[in-house]
């Protein structure tokens, strides 16, 4: 069983300019089935866009998506950990701020992400959430 942040994160995740558009984030997201990208400024991780802030935050406001960009939709206020720091303690953040998606951050630089998904296999294979987070895809 994984005992540290970096046994269960997704290695080189979707990393994205904040002026990448919105379009080009959301296709990428859909053709690699993935629901997060790290906004990365100068090397630094400024934020979080998911699908969900996409949605939320772009469309739900209507009209015209070209031009808007990824930096305008994505969550600045960021936890995260270090992929050292105890798989529990990534469980406790996630659990307290009811986060889905835990960017993972070494030195100030982004290395990785957990996912609930990723939690859920990792940590309980047989529940429901485990084998619907461990199914390929239909999207």
């Amino acid at each position: 069983m994984a005992q540290q942040a970096r046994d269960v994160m997704t290695i080189r995740p979707l990393a994205v300019g904040p002026g990448t558009g919105v379009q080009q984030v959301a296709a990428v997201m859909r053709d690699e089935s993935i629901g997060a990208a790290l906004v990365i400024d100068n090397g630094r991780l400024r934020g979080l866009g998911t699908d969900r802030d996409l949605t939320m935050r772009i469309l739900a406001d209507g009209g015209d998506v070209t031009g808007r960009t990824v930096g305008e939709a994505c969550s600045s206020e960021l936890v995260t950990v270090a992929p050292d720091d105890d798989i529990d303690r990534a469980v406790q953040l996630m659990r307290s701020e009811a986060l889905h998606r835990l960017p993972v951050v070494d030195n100030g630089q982004p290395v990785g992400i957990i996912a609930l998904d990723d939690l859920a296999e990792e940590r309980d294979p047989d529940s429901a959430l485990g084998n619907i987070s461990a199914a390929d895809p239909n999207a």
